[in-house]
Formats: structure tokens, C-alpha cells, sequence
């Protein structure tokens, strides 16, 4: 197969490139420079879109002796990720902007080129598995649960999915650094990415501050008593514990945690952790990877509502737009905005984004 490797410039990809090249396809790889203005340094192991990972990702190629581009996607990313990002926090909700980029830029605007271009499929450094079902390709979790990405890849439609290889899926980290020395990649030790590629410094506060503006608010008990003030809804999320500014310790003495951010009123609601308890959510605009269910369906699952959250016994009703998904027990820190991904055991089924959450203890 002709396939287009994508390189961030880390371990990861690199190792996902050598192995296709191993296993006898027609490779190509794929540096995407996602920023507009790319620093020329990585900060510390944040990001993946520094000048410096376009070299470390065209020297991985060289070793392997595959022709190698760099496609510029700055303004694509920018338009679906970023602005993305940033609108959905000054709504109050919580985003997953790697979920975002995995639907919007490397599985619909690489891929799409990539078809266009001849290629049979796009290969990346995700750890998950594409196997053969009987209804086709499904999208299981990887083998090493720690590095498990299949979260951030239930965006993948079954038309995706049948155009992706992830030829980490098998594979525990440190083998993949262990390869990667044996095959002479500069690359092996290299830190991974972490946090949000497109904000250096890990600032995300002050990342949504310069875009947003200051919108100073109050900080509300859950009776409505004013306990403290803020700079900015942008800079909170539902169970959030640190950094709430509370002037007024709570009468029992207990932390309190953010309950309920409203943006049009400038307002961050904060409470005791038992309020945080949801025993139900509704998720809007799905995304199945397979068969769409039949509306009305009812699924037995598992569901995760954090990139690396524990799975969780729930029932999906299928709707037709949406899904409602009733926990077996109450969950803690469901946020609106991100993404609630439903498995069959290790294999998934689709995802969803979290629209509103049903408290377990609140009227």
C-alpha cells in the first residue's frame, strides 16, 4: 500500500514510520505544521509544533530513506482547534482540543489529501488498534493500557477508519524507545508532548486571558452567597478544586469545588464535592465507529469521559441526534464539553460530546 506517515518529530511516529516501511509499503512521510508562527525550541516536553520538531521529523525520515514533506495546516488548525478551543471555554464548557485535531485536521483534512493524492491510508504513532470485525474495521483500545489514545480517537468514523493504521497498538513504550535506539533514530530519548501542543508555557489561563479579555465575575456558594471574585469564567472547569480564589471558608470546613460555570452572568458556582455527583448525561452530535445504532437502541457499556479516566458501567439510549447515557453509579467531574467515548469491552463504539449532566443529589 501507498501509505503517508505523519511525523510530529517525536518517538512515537517515527517508530509507527520505520515499521510500515518494514512491513513493505510504499511510505511517504508527512511533517503537519500546525502554528502560524512556530517557536524554534520545544518548551520543557510541551507541544509537538516547534521548528525543532519539523528537523527532528525530516532527520527520522532520512534515516529511514523515505521522501519526506512538510504540509502547512496552520490556518485549518487554527479555524477548527484553536478558535474552537477558545469559543467553547468562553461558553463555559470544557473542550479536548487533541480529540478535535484528530477529527478536524489528521483524520479529515490529511486524509482527505492524502486519498486525493493517491495514498491508501495514513499511518500515525497512536496507540490503539484498527482490527477486522465482522462488520468491518472496529477501533479497540491498545495493549499498553498507559498509553492508550483510543479516547481521543472516538471521533473516527467507520469510513476513517477503514484508511487508518496505528502500528503502535501492540507495542509498550519502552520497547518503542528501545527500537527506536536500535534503528538509530536521534529521536529515542526524546520527552513526549504533553499538555495542549498549541500553548508553550502550559499557561492555559493565561492563553484564554489574552484571547478572551478580562470578564471579572463573582464566586457563589450553592446557596448564592458571594464567597470570592475571578478574572474570568475561561478559567475554570467543573470539579475543579485549586485555584478558586474563595475568601470565605466553607462552614464545615471541607474543600469546595466548582458546581456550575455560567459565562453569561459571570459567574462560577462552587460547593461540596458530593455535589459534584451526576447519575446521567445527554451527548450531542455522535460519531460512530461502525454501523450507526438504530434510534431507540439501548447499549450496555462501558463509558470515559477523560483521556485517561476509568471506564465506567453505563446504558447509552440512542437518539435520534444524540444519546442519553445513565451511569450505574455516580460520577464526579463530568464536564460539558468533553467527550464521552462508549466502549464494548476494549473495542469502541462512538463518541459523543457532553451537553448537560444530570445531578445525582441536586433538584
Amino acid at each position: 500500500m501507498r501509505v503517508l506517515a505523519a511525523m510530529s518529530g517525536g518517538v512515537d511516529s517515527a517508530v509507527a514510520a520505520a515499521r510500515l516501511v518494514e512491513a513493505g509499503h510504499d511510505v511517504t512521510g508527512v511533517h503537519l505544521a500546525l502554528s502560524a508562527n512556530p517557536q524554534s525550541f520545544r518548551t520543557g516536553a510541551r507541544g509537538c509544533c516547534t521548528i525543532e520538531d519539523s528537523r527532528d521529523a525530516r532527520r527520522a525520515a532520512d534515516v529511514l530513506g523515505i521522501p519526506f514533506y512538510v504540509w502547512d495546516l496552520a490556518e485549518r488548525f487554527r479555524a477548527d482547534v484553536v478558535d474552537d478551543f477558545v469559543a467553547e471555554y468562553a461558553a463555559g464548557r470544557t473542550p479536548n482540543p487533541c480529540l478535535r485535531c484528530n477529527e478536524k485536521i489528521k483524520f479529515a483534512a490529511v486524509l482527505d489529501r492524502a486519498l486525493a493524492l493517491g495514498f491508501d491510508a495514513v499511518g500515525t504513532g497512536h496507540y490503539a488498534r484498527v482490527v477486522d470485525g465482522p462488520g468491518g474495521r472496529e477501533l479497540h483500545r491498545a495493549a499498553d493500557p498507559e498509553k492508550d489514545q483510543s479516547y481521543v480517537l472516538g471521533v473516527l468514523t467507520a469510513a476513517q477508519l477503514e484508511h487508518a493504521i496505528f502500528p503502535l497498538g501492540d507495542t509498550v513504550k519502552a520497547e518503542v524507545r528501545d527500537e527506536a535506539e536500535g534503528r538509530g533514530l536521534a529521536v529515542a530519548r526524546k520527552p513526549d508532548s504533553h499538555d495542549i501542543c498549541f500553548i508553550a508555557d502550559g499557561d492555559t489561563a493565561g492563553f484564554l486571558r489574552d484571547h478572551l479579555g478580562d470578564a471579572p465575575g463573582e464566586v457563589v456558594d450553592d446557596a448564592g452567597a458571594v464567597v470570592g471574585t475571578h478574572e474570568g469564567t475561561y478559567g475554570f472547569t467543573i470539579g475543579q478544586r485549586k485555584g478558586l480564589r474563595i475568601g470565605t471558608p466553607a462552614a464545615d470546613g471541607k474543600p469546595r469545588y466548582v458546581l456550575d460555570i455560567s459565562p453569561v452572568d459571570r459567574r462560577v458556582t462552587v460547593g461540596p464535592r458530593e455535589a459534584l455527583a451526576v447519575d446521567a448525561l445527554t451527548g450531542v452530535a455522535p460519531r460512530w465507529c461502525g454501523a450507526p445504532p438504530a434510534a431507540g437502541a439501548e447499549l450496555r457499556c462501558l463509558a470515559q469521559f477523560r483521556a485517561h479516566g476509568t471506564p465506567v458501567d453505563a446504558v447509552a439510549a440512542v437518539g435520534p441526534a444524540g444519546v442519553e447515557v445513565t451511569f450505574a453509579a455516580s460520577q464526579e467531574g463530568v464536564a460539558p464539553g468533553q467527550a464521552i467515548v462508549l466502549y464494548d469491552g476494549t473495542r469502541v463504539i462512538g463518541s459523543a460530546t457532553i451537553d448537560a449532566t444530570r445531578s445525582a443529589v441536586r433538584a
